[in-house]
Parts: structure tokens; sequence; C-alpha cells
């Protein structure tokens, strides 16, 4: 299972908020090219990184962020927040993204996020579907749309997308564990899915739980920023793999 911790930017910064609740905003770090970079030095490889500015303004905003980090690290980069157009999305692959994840526009545009899918391959495109009781959320979490998650899923499936991050709304930075049973059920009943759980992990010991059940990988936040897991821990996971 890949381990892929998550760099949430606002302003430039690196931040957490929880259940996707802005006002809940709080600042880690003023140089999220300084976390890369101590991710990177633990044998981490991979990197989440969300525009939180952009999935509010509905366009990118903080490619440069991307660049900084893309091209003075190797860490292999999906980012999301705010890609709406083509034009977002070859800024987003100009920058250095090696994957971009398509949430809000996969609900409210899909004809876009198909010819996406068909042009860059499963490979490059990644679905983002975050929902709150199993209802799809769009719009940086901000509205609830009328999109039952599994069914959602499985339309894309169909239309060639292999990987998919899932978070539980409810779960998202509140350090209580996450969703173990609506990742169960998702890999369960979608066929071929490479799911990536986000949302909720707070102890070292749920991550061996989510690699058993069958996630692809899994998205860590808030339990390395408040200190819940050490990278140390990490590092040494990605090693006995």
């Amino acid at each position: 299972m890949r381990i892929i911790p998550a760099i949430d930017i606002i302003e430039g910064k690196c931040v957490r908020l929880s259940k996707g609740d802005y006002n809940t905003k709080k600042i880690y770090n003023e140089n999220p090219l300084e976390v890369a970079k101590e991710f990177e030095d633990h044998g981490i490889q991979y990197l989440h990184l969300v525009d939180l500015d952009g999935a509010k303004s509905k366009h990118i905003v903080n490619h440069r962020v991307l660049e900084q980090i893309a091209s003075k690290t190797s860490l292999k980069i999906d980012f999301g927040g705010g890609l709406k157009s083509d034009e977002d999305l070859r800024i987003a692959f100009e920058s250095g993204a090696s994957q971009i994840t398509g949430g809000s526009i996969a609900v409210k545009e899909p004809a876009t996020f198909k010819e996406w899918i068909k042009k860059y391959g499963d490979e490059k495109i990644i679905l983002g579907a975050d929902a709150n009781n199993e209802k799809i959320a769009v719009s940086g979490w901000q509205e609830e749309s009328d999109r039952e998650l599994i069914p959602f899923i499985r339309s894309y499936r169909k239309e060639g997308i292999g990987y998919v991050i899932c978070t539980d709304i409810s779960k998202d930075g509140m350090l209580e564990g996450p969703a173990f049973d609506l990742y169960q059920k998702i890999l369960r009943e979608t066929e071929g899915v490479k799911l990536i759980a986000s949302g909720g992990i707070s102890h070292f010991d749920e991550l061996p739980k989510l690699a058993e059940i069958g996630c692809e990988g899994t998205i860590i936040g808030k339990a390395i920023y408040e200190g819940r897991i050490a990278l140390k821990q990490l590092e040494n996971y990605i090693i006995a793999q």
C-alpha cells in the first residue's frame, strides 16, 4: 500500500481543516516545500497536494507551490483543487503534477472529465469521490450533490477510471479513525478499483488494516502534523513492504 502524505494549501501555506470547514483552518508551516522535503528525506515517494484556494475559487490558484515542490523534490505529486478547465489541467501538468484529481468537475461537467480520461489515460487522472453519508460532495465540500457514492464510482469505472480517492468527510481531520466499513463496501461492490483511502487516519496501527482490506494507497494529513504518526514509522513501514 502506498503511503501518500497530504499538503493542503491556502495562500501558499501548509494548512489542515476539519471536515473541510475553512473556518477551522490551522497553519502548520509557512513553507510547503520544507514539509515536502522532510517527507522525501524519510523515504516517501508520493504526495497529495490540494489547492484549497482553487477548490473555493473554481480554478487553479496555487500552481507555483506545485511547481516549486515538483522541481525541488523527486516526489510524485497528485494535485487537486479547482481544476475545472483544459487550461487548468495544462497548467497542473506543466507545473509538475504526475497525476491530477478531479472531483467537482466529474459531477458538474462529466463530459469534460470523460474527455480528460480519454486524453490522458487512467494513470494520470484520479477520480475524487468525497462523500458525506455516501452522497458525493463538491466545491471544496461546500455543497452536497444528489449523487450516490458507489453508483458514481461505478459509472466512472465504465469510463476507464482506475484510481479513486475517497474521503469520508465526517472523518476528515477528526483523528478518529478512517471509514473502514465504507472502504470495504466500495471494494466489494466496485470491481478493479485502485482505492486510495483518505480522511480520519489517527494512529499507525490503522495502516496495516487499510492494506489488509485492499486499499491501494492511503493519504495521511493531520496525524502527521499533530505528531500522532511519526515520519520514522512511515519510513520503516515503506522499507518493510
